[in-house]
């Protein structure tokens, strides 16, 4: 396993302000005094709660009833190598050694992502910061030695929360994603990003720099997945590039159909605008199989009380950088109505559930 704590050429997501894609905010000296005081309250509190000397916690500690891993029964070894690109914490790892392929190696430039996944996996072989840069990396050694490569490359250059410069943002990696897939020439591939890289905005980047350099030697699938529709109570919809050599397994592979409905947890028209149910269109009441199980709320999966209402989690904001706030981080001020309809105030992120417990939601 590589753990060294090499952090010296780690690339865009360190680079501060002085990143090419770094847009910095207009902000008056009002302004910035409240971001000032911000950052040294969220300091102040979290060590306070840590010293037990925050605000007391009314209510027990929840034990949640959905265990994520009953979702997807482990399958019996098929003794097929994956190699993971732009691994996070893991999440397409440990998907993957569930449905029985044999993993290889995982690359991920940020540290603490990368002890995620050795925490819950301390056999895996695991390479970041410098070693988990694949930036010009020789990837010749591993050239027909590898079943499957998968990996989500940053969804930054695309998101909707961001700028969308695609392939202008510094921080776009497919061009790296698709050179490993060329070098390495694998049987399979799969890439996970967001909904918007199908957007018409990008539709000549999709075709020019990820169908076409492959699309010679791999029959090439792209398809839409919900979360919830799997059994995980969140709003989280993103897209699927798979790949299949033409000549060995392209007429096996099936697109995953859904293993739950969630039209019970379905926003009501008269709570959203137009906007916001537009994210619901694709996986509607009417596009649902109803003799499916339902996907639990996220008020029943974490196990708290019910209140006569539940729904699916607003999309959980992931981020290096942001404004710091004394306990949870929302999206969005939609998000914050939903979590308040749920009456759901969340705390602080914490190594354990303990901890989280002590950092008690700000009102």
């Amino acid at each position: 396993m590589k753990n060294k704590n090499n952090n010296k050429n780690i690339g865009h997501y360190f680079e501060g302000t002085d990143a090419q894609w770094y847009k910095g905010r207009e902000l008056t000296n009002e302004e910035r005094e409240v971001f000032k005081q911000r950052s040294v309250k969220s300091h102040q509190a979290k060590i306070k709660a840590l010293n037990g000397e925050g605000i007391t916690p009314i209510h027990p500690i929840n034990s949640p009833k959905l265990n994520p891993e009953d979702l997807m029964p482990k399958l019996k070894p098929n003794h097929l190598k994956v190699l993971s690109l732009f691994s996070g914490g893991g999440g397409l790892d440990l998907g993957f050694d569930h449905a029985g392929f044999q993993h290889y190696q995982s690359y991920e430039i940020i540290r603490d992502a990368a002890v995620t996944i050795m925490q819950n996996r301390p056999q895996w072989n695991v390479f970041y910061g410098d070693d988990g840069n694949v930036k010009n990396k020789n990837w010749s050694f591993l050239k027909n030695q590898i079943d499957v490569i998968h990996g989500g490359p940053p969804c930054q250059p695309f998101s909707i929360a961001g700028h969308q410069n695609g392939g202008e943002d510094d921080r776009d990696l497919f061009p790296e994603f698709i050179r490993a897939i060329l070098a390495i020439e694998p049987t399979a591939f799969v890439a996970e990003n967001v909904k918007a890289l199908r957007n018409k905005k990008f539709e000549g980047y999709l075709n020019q720099k990820i169908i076409a350099p492959l699309s010679q030697n791999y029959k090439i699938l792209i398809f839409e997945l919900s979360a919830a529709s799997f059994g995980v109570p969140q709003k989280r919809d993103r897209i699927f590039i798979v790949g299949l050599k033409k000549d060995q397994v392209s007429k096996q592979f099936i697109i995953p159909k859904p293993t739950h409905n969630f039209a019970h947890l379905l926003p009501s028209k008269n709570n959203y605008n137009s906007k916001q149910l537009s994210l619901f269109d694709s996986f509607s009441s009417e596009n649902q199989d109803h003799n499916l199980l339902k996907c639990m709320g996220v008020r029943q999966a974490l196990g708290l009380p019910n209140i006569g209402y539940d729904a699916l989690s607003p999309t959980i904001r992931s981020g290096l950088t942001g404004p710091r706030h004394t306990t949870s981080i929302l999206s969005s001020s939609s998000a914050k109505k939903q979590w308040e309809q749920l009456e759901i105030w969340p705390n602080g992120v914490a190594k354990n559930r303990l901890n989280a417990h002590k950092f008690v939601a700000k009102k």
